[in-house]
């Protein structure tokens, strides 16, 4: 329900105008007072006091506090915090400190408000309720708020009958979300069409068409409810974790979008060469392979700036080697050498990782005596069994983790690897019997791949100050964006509903901050041949953020290896896009730079 006042002074307009406009404002307020009445919260909480100090609102009830302040006038932060448990200060997403805006308070007898020059909290003290609005229109309320229930916890909200709602990450089930319960728990789908209602980024955001955007800061797995029981009803329901929520406003999407990356933090400017073509595929087995390939291009004239190994770098077979971290002597005899001769054609080497270490690695015993794997519950390597063999997996979240991890990157970027590749990152295999600490796979599930980024984006920072990185990663979380993570959209089946569905992927993804969201070109899966398709995918991929054709090698994904009017046609969308290079390369420098306030 908006309530919408006009500005209208009687020196300038009739007398009967006049008296409309204040009608129509009485007319808004009684509808808002109405709504007030019928979105009534849990009844069963009663409001008992509250303080107001330092910009931070504290509001005591029968089962809790709430902790209310305000980043900048168009960001509120809210947090509930039951009876019988400490406020968690920490975020894996919010960089943004309060600003020190000036926030008026007021304290009614029946209510109390927050107030900056643009977002409005009201919460009524009985029955007690909290709503939002901005610039005088109501944006949304907690229904029944923080509840409990057996194994997990709910937050939820009230939605006006016709308000669109988008967000919830990486999906592919119409650009109105509306209407789907939405499972957060990053996980690949592979071969996935134009329908898809599970990927590898499941992110805690809802926007809505009423031009705000709903932050859930809390990492652990759950459920975003859209309204699937047609109720008018938003539901965030999680295993564990904070009970914070930011309400971010917005005078247009492009304010709105603008508004969350300042809250979360923005994307650095990644090298210029990733503007580029790559050459990629799954994968190039030897050395002599990736030579052959790179003289491919130059002898048909089309530019590549990049190519990508895949897991054959460091291993003959795709199963029992994950985890080596060193290169295969027999195929790739001499790295350096390879990796130098690139270079000298101004090509850049991108190297494919996992974070598992297979027992049958060389790397294991290392792994397990230097103490970087997760555990199990008595504090030993938790070993399990998935597709590629039986594996630990390194825990990112602990300094021996993070620190042996790194020096793997480190060598490699030493010896001229100037680009890396973050696969299976959600992470693919997470029993949720294992331990990170003293954290269940639960409750990091979500954040491992945003943790991953951080690590080599932070070892960059500190090793390499003046080199760019380039981060290629499925899988990731709410500000993930800040590390430089270039994410995709997973492995998308290679047909057109695969390429139907990359368009809502992308804008989806834009939308939650996450700007250079792009797709396998041509499609990832599948043995099937369509020329037109290929085509059609590389032209479209012009006009994305990052150009990359990439396929299982049944099918060829670089255009030089397609047949000669298929050839022709990729090539000529090719140099569109280093034609437009320049332009997507001022877009990446204003995305950067100049939207920061």
């Amino acid at each position: 329900m908006e309530l919408h006042v006009l500005r209208i002074t009687c020196r300038k307009k009739s007398l009967r105008l006049c008296a409309f406009a204040r009608i129509n404002n009485l007319f808004g307020i009684v509808l808002l007072l109405l709504t007030t009445v019928i979105y009534a919260q849990n009844p069963n909480r009663i409001f008992q006091s509250y303080s107001w100090e330092e910009n931070t609102l504290k509001i005591k009830t029968s089962d809790g506090y709430y902790l209310i302040n305000a980043y900048s006038d168009k960001i509120i932060e809210t947090s509930f915090i039951p009876g019988k448990e400490s406020f968690n200060p920490e975020s894996h997403a919010v960089i943004l400190k309060p600003s020190g805006e000036k926030v008026n308070f007021t304290d009614g007898s029946d209510f109390l408000e927050l107030k900056t020059s643009g977002l409005i909290v009201q919460i009524q003290k009985s029955p007690f309720k909290i709503s939002y609005s901005y610039k005088d229109t109501y944006l949304l309320s907690e229904k029944n708020g923080y509840n409990k229930k057996d194994s997990t916890e709910t937050i939820d909200f009230n939605l006006d009958k016709t308000e669109a709602l988008y967000g919830g990450g990486s999906r592919a089930l119409g650009m109105n979300r509306r209407g789907n319960r939405l499972t957060l728990y990053n996980r690949a789908q592979y071969g996935y069409g134009d329908r898809a209602e599970l990927l590898n980024f499941s992110m805690p955001i809802v926007l809505s068409s009423k031009m705000y955007m709903l932050h859930f800061d809390n990492a652990p797995v759950g459920f975003l409810d859209l309204d699937s029981k047609k109720d008018n009803t938003l539901t965030y329901e999680t295993i564990s974790g904070r009970k914070t929520y930011q309400i971010i406003a917005g005078d247009s999407w492009k304010d709105l979008e603008e508004n969350y990356t300042n809250l979360t933090g923005h994307q650095p400017l990644p090298p210029r060469w990733a503007f580029g073509n790559f050459s990629s595929r799954f994968g190039y087995h030897t050395q002599k392979e990736v030579t052959e390939t790179i003289a491919k291009f130059e002898k048909e004239k089309i530019p590549v700036d990049a190519i990508i190994l895949d897991l054959y770098w460091f291993g003959k077979d795709i199963k029992g080697t994950l985890g080596n971290f060193e290169f295969d002597k027999d195929n790739f005899p001499d790295p350096q050498k390879m990796i130098n001769d690139l270079k000298e054609k101004h090509i850049k080497t991108i190297l494919i990782t996992e974070p598992f270490v297979l027992t049958t690695s060389k790397k294991w015993q290392e792994a397990v005596d230097k103490k970087i794997l997760a555990t199990d519950i008595s504090g030993k390597p938790f070993k399990y069994d998935f597709y590629f063999g039986n594996t630990g997996l390194i825990d990112i979240f602990s300094q021996k983790g993070k620190d042996w991890f790194w020096n793997i990157y480190k060598n490699f970027t030493e010896m001229g690897v100037a680009g890396w590749w973050g696969d299976l990152g959600e992470p693919e295999m997470h029993p949720s019997k294992l331990f990170h600490g003293e954290q269940t796979a639960d409750e990091v599930h979500n954040i491992y791949g945003h943790n991953w980024a951080k690590l080599v984006s932070e070892g960059y920072k500190h090793d390499f100050p003046n080199q760019r990185p380039f981060i290629l990663m499925r899988a990731g979380s709410s500000g993930s964006q800040r590390f430089g993570m270039i994410p995709w959209s997973g492995d998308v089946g290679r047909s057109w509903g695969g390429l139907k569905s990359q368009l809502e992927i992308a804008l989806q993804m834009g939308m939650q901050g996450m700007g250079y969201m792009h797709s396998d070109l041509g499609g990832f899966a599948g043995d099937n041949v369509d020329n037109e398709l290929y085509v059609r995918w590389l032209q479209y991929g012009v006009f994305q953020p990052i150009f990359r054709p990439h396929a299982a090698e049944s099918v060829p994904a670089e255009p030089v290896f397609r047949e000669e009017k298929t050839k022709q046609l990729a090539k000529e969308a090719i140099e569109l896009r280093y034609h437009m290079l320049a332009y997507n390369y001022t877009l990446a420098f204003d995305n950067n730079q100049k939207e920061r306030r």
